[in-house]
């Protein structure tokens, strides 16, 4: 019997246990405390474009090219009070993405995303030696796609009837951090921790992208593992205090600053 399940039944007063409710799921997700990661700042990554405009103008310049854009980005997840959370980036602190970016157009899926995720997370130079520094991402499911279908904001997850050459797939993974890493992130951004409950429902500050992020993490079951790695909750089990959970500004953040000429949007929404 489990240490958990013991200290449940010592408890005044001992769960009901039903019959096993955990068929054809996924493997068990094991988070670790946001403790465990170390977090830095590295040289400013200014956007590519100054608006929207100008972003979607370089999408169709792309797509004329090379056909659809392919964009992967990944969620990110560690814990904080047994509430899982999502490490994302803020930028002029109003709009919110996941770590990742497009594929070059030469790019394999997969290293090509690495390549990504290490131009936005990874340690540069000595700035960080020991465990985590080099450490290879692991990317695991994919958890959607969505798809642009025109030269416009909107993004769906699905592709409408009517379109039969979508302008962009942006597909989204899950990403197992191992027990710890280090993550630096550029000065004109902030990397954030943010639980999900923040994101649920949420789509008029994150977007429907982001805030669609608890309903594709609810196939999984988590175990919550503590600062000397034992195993202290698990899923399902009792809810964290809500008070205490507040997207928690990790690093980053020195230099906010961002030109959209006139244009006022979610970052979620057109990203």
């Amino acid at each position: 019997m489990s240490t958990i399940t013991q200290s449940a039944l010592q408890s005044s007063y001992p769960p009901v246990l039903p019959k096993s409710f955990n068929s054809n799921q996924p493997t068990t997700i094991r988070l670790y405390p946001l403790s465990n990661y170390t977090f830095g700042t590295k040289e400013t990554q200014p956007e590519e474009d100054p608006s929207v405009l100008a972003r979607l103008k370089r999408l169709e310049e792309h797509y004329n090219q090379h056909g659809m854009r392919r964009t992967c980005e990944g969620i990110l997840v560690c814990h904080e009070h047994n509430h899982p959370h999502i490490l994302m980036l803020q930028i002029a602190n109003a709009f919110f993405k996941l770590p990742g970016d497009y594929l070059h157009p030469e790019d394999e899926e997969i290293e090509g995303f690495k390549a990504r995720l290490n131009e936005r997370l990874a340690p540069v130079g000595t700035q960080f030696t020991g465990e985590g520094v080099n450490d290879e991402w692991q990317i695991g499911d994919t958890l959607a796609q969505w798809w642009r279908p025109n030269f416009e904001t909107f993004m769906y997850p699905f592709i409408p009837a009517h379109v039969t050459r979508p302008k962009e797939c942006k597909k989204l993974y899950f990403i197992q951090l191992p027990r710890r890493k280090v993550l630096s992130v550029p000065k004109n951004m902030k990397l954030l921790a943010v639980p999900l409950f923040e994101l649920y429902d949420n789509t008029a500050r994150y977007g429907p992208q982001l805030s669609a992020i608890p309903h594709l993490l609810s196939r999984y079951n988590f175990e919550f593992v503590d600062d000397n790695g034992n195993v202290v909750a698990v899923t399902p089990g009792g809810g964290p205090d809500p008070s205490s959970l507040q997207p928690i500004v990790l690093a980053g953040g020195d230099e906010m600053r961002v030109e959209t000429n006139g244009d006022d949007f979610p970052y979620g929404m057109i990203c």
